[in-house]
């Protein structure tokens, strides 16, 4: 066992992390551990996410830009160095200000949505 008591360490660069575009004007990089995901995601000025909930506790830190957040009814504006905290089941969506922005997104436990199927999920042998 090492020394933090992981049972698999592991090590990451963003800039070897494979980029996918899931949006107009939106990319997402992930990393996933156990219990844990960690998203990157770098939006244009002017995206709008739609408000939706997910059982999934979530942090997001503001890495770059500006971002006019909706929570439970209200506006949140946050900027670069701000960390916020959605609870599990709480309605939120996010419109992109006037610069391209990075968001960091740490999801748990991860979200299996945003993986790839299996070849198990998909009915290939």
């Amino acid at each position: 066992m090492n020394p933090a008591g992981l049972t698999a360490f592991g090590r990451w660069n963003w800039t070897a992390c494979p980029v996918e575009q899931i949006a107009d004007g939106i990319t997402r990089q992930l990393i996933t551990g156990e219990r844990l995901m960690v998203c990157r995601l770098s939006l244009a000025p002017g995206v709008i996410t739609a408000v939706h909930s997910h059982p999934h506790e979530q942090m997001t830190l503001v890495e770059r830009g500006r971002v006019r957040f909706h929570v439970a009814g209200a506006d949140v504006f946050a900027a670069p160095g701000d960390v916020l905290l959605f609870p599990s089941g709480i309605e939120h969506g996010a419109t992109i200000l006037d610069e391209a922005t990075v968001l960091v997104d740490i999801f748990s436990p991860p979200r299996l949505d945003f993986l790839p199927p299996r070849e198990s999920d998909t009915g290939s042998p």
